[in-house]
């Protein structure tokens, strides 16, 4: 593949920095700009002027999702995000010990307003049934529970009652006594946490993609703030595509050329809101891939998370190749197949336990 003009750049970059002197002036003027605009919240005001790519594209991607979510409200869509955070936090009312007479006098007629608009919709659009079945459940369950005294209440539960009736299935919060507990034993899952190894030389063999599917259906229980699971994975499984998308990433130079399947972790500010939460699609997204890591190593496979920093080359190339919305990020990549067992593997030693973990105050023994 003949070298792109990113790669050249990338090249010459590397080249001048093996330099000592290059390097040493390098180093001293980027600590004098720093100790300016690191020093107060006005120095970075100040630097951001000059330096606004370096956080453009994440700011044009929130506002673009915010601009999305309150557009999305009108749309047909499978899933109701709002709904599914209205619920959620309806859910959380009900868990609380104790529990109160009234609660969420200040969202319950958004959240009939949303569920009214979902449940005209399920007749003619593809909606999630699982979804509508939840929200029914946990909607019915809150006013079987809550004090009709408050007019707020009494005026939703009304609205509630004229929405067709979903057959009950108790979709709702149960006690966890009725929750199956693992017997996966702790040393078996240190013992699976420390054989999950990064993995970047494989097979010359097809992933199953009912295995990738099974892998997803442990990584969606990973938590999620307010269940609104705010990823998508696009899953790149042709040699033509993996070449593709893999030449993209710095990370994956070297060796994407023989990776089997290729996943573009999406995450998707159209979730939320408010800026508030412009962390929530790394976190949750993040925390999906962990258990879809874990769950491929169960089923024969391996795997290697590639770093997708924020760049900008890098990412409108990655934008403009995947078609992503502006509020559609992509928060990493990884790599999996079936591991070629004569490949070296990095050794990467961990942190002392020390190192990662503080206690904080004293306790008796």
């Amino acid at each position: 593949r003949p070298m792109s003009a990113l790669g050249r750049a990338k090249s010459l970059a590397k080249s001048a920095l093996a330099n000592p002197r290059i390097r040493a002036a390098y180093n001293g003027a980027t600590r004098a700009v720093l100790n300016v605009a690191g020093s107060s919240r006005l120095g970075a005001t100040l630097y951001s002027v000059p330096g606004f790519l370096t956080f453009n594209r994440e700011q044009w991607s929130i506002l673009s999702g915010r601009r999305a979510y309150y557009r999305n409200l009108k749309r047909t869509r499978t899933n109701h995000v709002e709904l599914r955070r209205n619920i959620h936090r309806l859910e959380k009312g009900l868990q609380m010990q104790p529990r109160r007479d009234v609660f969420a006098l200040d969202y319950i007629d958004e959240t009939l307003d949303f569920y009214e608009a979902a449940a005209a919709r399920s007749a003619s659009a593809v909606v999630d049934a699982g979804e509508m079945q939840w929200a029914h459940d946990v909607l019915e369950e809150y006013f079987a529970t809550v004090s009709r005294d408050e007019a707020v209440v009494s005026r939703a539960a009304a609205r509630f009652a004229a929405v067709p009736t979903i057959e009950n299935h108790a979709v709702r919060p149960y006690q966890q006594r009725e929750l199956e507990r693992t017997d996966i034993a702790y040393e078996q899952m240190l013992h699976l946490a420390q054989s999950r190894r990064s993995i970047r030389w494989f097979q010359d063999r097809a992933v199953p993609r009912e295995l990738i599917d099974k892998a997803l259906l442990v990584g969606r229980q990973a938590p999620s703030a307010c269940n609104r699971l705010p990823y998508e994975f696009l899953v790149f499984d042709t040699p033509d595509e993996v070449a593709r998308v893999g030449s993209i990433p710095f990370g994956a130079a070297g060796y994407s050329h023989q990776i089997p399947t290729l996943i573009a972790v999406k995450g998707n500010q159209a979730n939320y809101f408010s800026p508030r939460d412009r962390h929530t699609v790394y976190i949750d997204a993040s925390l999906a891939v962990m258990g879809f890591v874990f769950a491929l190593e169960t089923l024969g496979l391996s795997s290697s998370i590639i770093n997708w920093p924020d760049f900008e080359p890098l990412e409108a190339r990655m934008a403009k190749e995947l078609a992503l919305k502006p509020h559609e990020r992509i928060v990493m990549l990884v790599a999996v197949g079936y591991p070629d067992p004569d490949a070296l593997v990095a050794y990467s030693k961990k942190k002392d336990i020390e190192s990662i973990r503080t206690f904080h105050g004293e306790r008796d023994s």
